[in-house]
């Protein structure tokens, strides 16, 4: 299995939400391919630019070791695009990483992979999990088997530390919670 996880990118993006694990994990070894649905740079909703390397049609599971899905107002508008809700139930199903924070929260949700999952995420999501029968957690990060939530960017260290942990990353990490 590659070192190398996927992360989905759009406009509106929770700029901290995707840029603090993503180097995070460069700096415990991991790689992050950032996809969309052209490569191209896209606007956080700080105004933090991301540029996009692959294209959501190009993606294949088999060739990461993890999703992570941030927040921002990007996953309302993913969570629509069935390339994106395949993938995120292939890495669910392969038991590899589904990490999501914030509202990212609502691409599981629309992939249909939290019935009966702990979770958490924004409160402003928690009807949406709850309603997909996931079990509402009000914590920083929460771990279920191959799912790690957080809640919002104050959760962001907690949050970077359990994806490094779940990957097996050599260098262990105090979780602050």
């Amino acid at each position: 299995m590659r070192k190398t996880l996927l992360a989905f990118v759009d406009d509106v993006y929770e700029d901290l939400e995707l840029w603090y694990p993503k180097l995070r994990l460069e700096e415990a070894g991991y790689g992050m391919h950032l996809a969309a649905s052209e490569l191209k740079a896209y606007r956080g909703k700080h105004g933090y630019p991301a540029q996009a390397d692959l294209r959501l049609s190009d993606a294949r599971s088999q060739d990461f070791c993890g999703l992570l899905i941030p927040g921002g107002f990007m996953p309302d508008k993913l969570r629509r695009d069935p390339q994106v809700l395949a993938l995120t139930r292939e890495f669910f199903e392969q038991s590899k990483l589904v990490a999501f924070i914030c509202h990212g929260g609502w691409i599981p949700i629309s992939a249909k992979i939290l019935k009966g999952k702990r979770a958490t995420g924004s409160l402003g999501i928690k009807d949406d999990l709850e309603n997909a029968d996931a079990i509402w957690v009000d914590e920083p990060v929460v771990v279920d088997g191959n799912l790690i939530s957080s809640r919002t960017p104050k959760d962001l260290a907690p949050f970077a530390c359990a994806m490094v942990e779940f990957l097996g990353g050599a260098v262990a990490c105090a979780r602050r919670v």
